[in-house]
């Protein structure tokens, strides 16, 4: 069994827990715990794939045990729609809705894109996100390989494009594939695109986090972008793209989150 999978794993009851070492600084990342509870969701829901899932972040998470409660709000022909809450103990940490279905046999008879994928250089070109690179620990790195659009990496050395975007590449240290569940982590694994303006950087609370996809990843490596477009009061917003390696658009992701301070 991989890493992720053993991270994520919900018994039947619900219970389980927050894995060590998928955290920045000591906190979970906010889609490792996405995927942790849209798991579970997914199983009660008897589909095989998210659709789309959305989060609200109460609290963070560290390591320790957990139980996340669900509901199943419709059963549909095509689709199941679920709610959960994680909690630990009596205390909400993330509230989840789900719609999970079949994304095998999607109808492809329209498919229209105006988007295309990064300009990524080759993996071997492009700058590994080490877990102790910049000024937060980043221990899921050990877990992860990243590699980074070098313009977009200066945020760890103080040379930053002053362009709020990062791209880079997505597998698992480890070679599992990547299927959908993997994209509710995915959406939130790359640095956030914020880092390379002029701002503190550390870590970025996750307030509200939402994943489309899009698709079934073909094998191999996935290509990400990530944009803000606003930071306005305190907050950012960030859109994010994951392309699979036949060039399709499988996952899109926007995240509501507080700027470090």
């Amino acid at each position: 069994m991989s890493e992720f999978d053993e991270a994520t794993h919900i018994a039947a009851d619900g219970s389980g827990e927050i894995a060590a070492g998928w955290d920045i600084g000591g906190n979970a990342n906010g889609g490792y715990l996405l995927a942790l509870a849209g798991r579970h969701l997914r199983e009660v829901s008897g589909r095989p794939d998210p659709v789309t899932v959305t989060g609200h972040y109460l609290a963070p998470g560290t390591p320790g045990p957990i139980r996340v409660e669900t509901e199943v709000i419709k059963r549909g022909k095509r689709f199941t729609t679920v709610t959960g809450t994680m909690r630990r103990g009596e205390r909400p940490m993330l509230q989840v809705l789900g719609m999970f279905g079949d994304l095998s046999d999607g109808d492809r008879a329209v498919e229209i894109n105006t988007l295309e994928p990064p300009e990524l250089p080759p993996i071997d070109l492009c700058l590994r996100r080490e877990p102790t690179q910049g000024v937060v620990a980043v221990p899921m790195m050990d877990r992860l390989d990243i590699h980074l659009r070098p313009e977009d990496a200066g945020f760890s050395h103080e040379a930053r494009s002053g362009r709020a975007e990062m791209a880079g590449w997505f597998s698992f240290a480890d070679g599992r594939p990547i299927d959908t569940l993997a994209m509710l982590m995915i959406c939130d694994a790359l640095p956030p695109a914020v880092f390379n303006l002029d701002v503190p950087v550390g870590w970025v609370p996750t307030i509200e986090y939402t994943v489309h996809v899009r698709g079934v990843p073909a094998p191999g490596p996935v290509r990400c972008v990530f944009r803000t477009r606003v930071v306005s009061g305190g907050f950012l917003e960030e859109d994010g793209e994951v392309w699979d390696s036949a060039d399709r658009l499988v996952g899109m992701s926007r995240q509501l989150a507080l700027m470090a301070r």
